[in-house]
This record gives structure tokens, sequence and C-alpha cells, in this order.
């Protein structure tokens, strides 16, 4: 079972992803956060394999919140999403290590693929999201 937490600002959002995780057999959202630093505190009380990480939130980012998180040996992994498509966001996530990058507005299935390649230790980012693109690669 791949647990995962869900970390953005909008409830909307995280009911979303919810509705989307939720049927998968072999993932489990174990919680929501609603900003940075509460991402960071349900990461280290709940042990997910995964959080989904917005970008923009208030209080402490999901750039900042990323880098906390994956600081120690075993922690979860961070599949950032976001909206926006910029290159400084990306290197961002990348450098605060995060271990994927999509935007908000893939596929629902390609979201549940990318959890997947995540928590089983790979890395996986959109191809060229400067332009909005949507193919995604692994990368071992």
């Amino acid at each position: 079972m791949i647990r995962v937490v869900l970390a953005d600002d909008q409830a909307l959002v995280r009911h979303g992803f919810g509705m989307i995780l939720r049927p998968e057999p072999d993932i489990e959202v174990v919680g929501e956060a609603g900003d940075g630093a509460e991402a960071v505190a349900l990461a280290q009380r709940l042990q997910p394999d995964v959080v989904l990480m917005d970008v923009r939130m208030p209080d402490v980012d999901g750039i900042e919140a990323t880098r906390r998180i994956v600081r120690d040996a075993g922690s979860p992994r961070v599949l950032v999403l976001t909206t926006f498509d910029s290159d400084e966001i990306v290197a961002g996530a990348l450098r605060a290590g995060a271990s994927g990058f999509l935007l908000k507005d893939s596929p629902g299935d390609q979201l549940v693929s990318a959890i997947r390649v995540v928590a089983a230790g790979s890395a996986l980012f959109a191809d060229g999201v400067d332009r909005g693109g949507l193919l995604s690669r692994q990368i071992r």
C-alpha cells in the first residue's frame, strides 16, 4: 500500500486529488495539509511514502516544505504539482529534493502512475514544462 499525504492550500484541489486516488487499490490517502508547515508536520507524524506538494502555499511554500521533508534518510518522497510551468520552479523543486514534478492539468491516470513511479524509488518529471508539455519520462 502506498501511503500519500496531499498538500495544497485549496481544499477543493485536495478533494479532487483524493477523488482520483482513493479508488486505487494500492494507494491510501492518509492525510491532508493546507500549507507547507502542516505538510512537514504530517510527513513527520504519519510517515507516508509520498507527499503530493503544491508549490505556492501560505507561510511555508512547497519548495521549502519539500526541502524540510526530504532532509532525513528514509523520508517520504515528494511529488510536486503546480499550475506554474516555469524552469525556475522546476529547478527549485529539484534543488529541494523533489522526486517528481507534474503540472496540475495532467490527466488523473498520469498522476496515479507518477505516484507509483515515485513510491518505487524512481523520479519522474514532466518534459517540456516550459511549453506546457505533459509527456513524462522516468529517470532512474
